[in-house]
């Protein structure tokens, strides 16, 4: 098939719609398939994480947001003048990663090429609008996101859900859209073994040292203050216990606030990005626990990159995280309690056996259920239906 994807992110930007599409495109190659994706530019101070070979990418001029400095916004105009361009490339469909610039994109170019658009729902909207229109009532923020959603779903030929309970969402919304559910799966690098002492001694934790570890991006949506705020009932037992922070966003500035005033800063260690290609795995083998508190999660794609690296998980199961999730499965489910939460990750921290022996557990899982050439191939099955729909 000739896909063309449509995205308002990719690397440089780092989160889980740019990995999810890097991992589907990389498996989509390998199975002889053209893919192209329109994503935005960025500054060339942000180009540290742009894949070398970027020759399947149209990059978009775009301008940056002032209210998120993280993320650019493509210009239309600058699209559709490649519209006779794109015609003579005959793609088969077009799949739209992102509800802004992209969707509206897709639903254009899909009209001018008389090709079917799908859409990935990617983010769990309703439940973080409001950390970011702080000036609209929360109750009205999450009706505008429902609404929204609705809407775009419903205006697409298909939908992809990361997840079971997340598409059991859109249907509660309104979505009777053709639907499936294809979540991302883990490249091979992903298992690939690392050194944990090159990663302690590049940040100065001691081997000896009980480390916990959250990866992803620094934003409010994620609930990190919940996780610093357990943090306080782990130290108070365990004082040589470290929190790493792994990555970057809004809500970094608080978050050390935060840390500050509840005497924090010698027991949370914030370590900014790590790449993907020569730190990331390290840092995941590094941690004798894996710690989690995001409730708006679509799927939660760190965690499963954790267990690959045989780290055991200590997280709340809520959304897309239920479908990963299985008690004694490479992880302990926690409730939104700070005490049982820490209760659950001093546990581990404390047993070694334990905490081995569900790490390796973790691995196994993960291998059986979450690689990236399975889900790939569904994704395909799944462009061939709509395609299919289309013309019968």
């Amino acid at each position: 098939m000739n896909i063309l994807l449509i995205s308002d992110v990719y690397f440089p930007r780092v989160n889980g719609v740019s990995t999810s599409i890097r991992t589907f495109v990389y498996q989509l190659q390998q199975l002889g398939h053209q893919v192209t994706l329109i994503a935005p530019d960025y500054p060339a101070a942000d180009h540290h994480q742009v894949t070398a070979d970027e020759a399947w990418i149209m990059r978009i001029p775009a301008r940056g947001l002032f209210f998120d400095p993280e993320d650019r916004l493509m210009k239309m105009g600058e699209v559709l003048d490649k519209v006779q361009q794109l015609q003579r490339q005959q793609f088969d469909i077009i799949h739209v990663h992102t509800p802004f610039v992209a969707h509206m994109l897709g639903l254009r170019l899909g009209k001018l090429l008389s090709i079917p658009v799908v859409e990935t729902y990617h983010t769990f909207f309703e439940d973080y609008l409001h950390l970011y229109l702080p000036i609209i009532p929360k109750r009205i923020a999450r009706a505008i996101a429902r609404l929204i959603s609705r809407r775009q779903c419903n205006a697409v030929d298909g939908v992809i859900s990361p997840s079971q309970p997340m598409l059991d969402v859109l249907r509660q919304y309104g979505v009777q859209q053709y639907a499936e559910v294809i979540p991302t799966g883990l490249q091979q690098q992903s298992f690939a073994k690392a050194s944990p002492e090159k990663f302690r001694q590049t940040f100065a934790i001691a081997n000896e040292r009980p480390m916990a570890l959250y990866v992803g991006r620094v934003a409010y949506e994620k609930n990190i203050s919940f996780l610093i705020d357990m943090w306080q009932h782990v130290v108070k037992q365990m004082p040589e216990a470290l929190l790493v922070i792994a990555g970057e966003g809004p809500a970094e500035k608080s978050l050390q606030q935060q840390c500050a005033k509840l005497g924090l800063n010698q027991h949370i260690q914030f370590i900014g990005y790590l790449d993907r290609n020569t730190m990331l795995n390290a840092c995941y083998r590094a941690a004798d626990v894996f710690v989690f508190s995001s409730l708006s999660e679509t799927q939660g794609l760190v965690l499963i990159e954790a267990m690959a690296q045989a780290t055991p998980v200590v997280a709340i199961a809520e959304l897309g995280t239920k479908s990963i999730l299985i008690e004694g499965q490479g992880a302990h489910i926690a409730p939104l309690d700070s005490p049982i939460f820490a209760a659950r990750v001093l546990n581990l921290l404390r047993d070694k056996t334990a905490r081995q022996a569900l790490g390796r557990s973790a691995q196994r899982y993960v291998k059986e259920h979450w690689t990236d050439a399975v889900q790939a191939k569904k994704l395909v099955k799944f462009y061939q239906q709509v395609v299919q729909n289309q013309t019968t």
